[in-house]
């Protein structure tokens, strides 16, 4: 099976002197083969070809990713990433799972743009983000804040507006910086709501988040 001969190949290819750095970059959180992008989609690439001509997704596999080195969750963002079409409503619950373990921005800012594109084909979602938004784990809170950021003009800012206000008063340094994102992203679609959402909201913005909403307007 292919899953079994790329998580062979990748650990084949564990380099501990690379592995050091790479996870001292990231606070010494998590072991890591030493692989770096290029290579470690090198490798992947001639599995991930097989992967676009299943039309199902592999739990299983993507299971077993959470449970090795960090490369491995980068891989399972990037499965997650081709079976998009395959992913419905159903899935929201399998993927909180990742998203609460081993949770950092690295793994965090990927899997909350496969949730969004989950969330626009199936609206009930949404009710599922704005109970993130209020969750005790800020990696959740992060993704609700910050699951449209691909939409464009798809945008729904009223649900932005609720689950961002739902935020106001956090001291977390990544619900706030992912706060400024999302509204420094929808000013570049739509700058006067953001204008109007932060001069409604000025006082109860954090300086970050309001450092980073208006990068963009003029």
């Amino acid at each position: 099976m292919w899953q079994t001969e790329l998580i062979r190949l990748m650990k084949a290819n564990a380099n501990p002197e690379k592995a050091k750095p790479m996870s001292a970059y990231l606070r010494n959180q998590f072991t890591f083969l030493g692989i770096q992008t290029a290579q470690r989609r090198a490798i992947c690439q001639p599995f991930f070809k097989l992967v676009a001509k299943e039309k199902k997704v592999d739990w299983n596999f993507l299971n077993s990713c959470w449970k090795e080195e960090r490369e491995f969750q980068y891989i399972g963002k990037e499965y997650l990433s081709i079976k998009q079409a395959f992913l419905k409503d159903s899935d929201i619950p399998k993927i909180r799972k990742f998203i609460v373990t081993k949770s950092w921005w690295d793994t965090i800012d990927g899997l909350d743009q496969i949730v969004g594109r989950i969330a626009l084909v199936f609206p009930e979602v949404n009710e599922i983000l704005l109970k993130w938004s209020v969750d005790s784990n800020f990696w959740l809170r992060r993704v609700a804040i910050d699951h449209q950021l691909s939409r464009k003009e798809k945008t729904n800012p009223e649900l932005l507006e609720k689950i961002i206000v739902n935020n106001f008063g956090q001291t977390e340094f990544f619900v706030n910086k992912a706060i400024g994102w999302s509204l420094r992203t929808y000013s570049k679609v739509n700058p006067n709501w953001v204008r109007c959402f932060v001069e409604k909201y000025r006082d109860q913005l954090a300086p970050l988040s309001f450092r980073e909403a208006v990068k963009y307007l003029p």
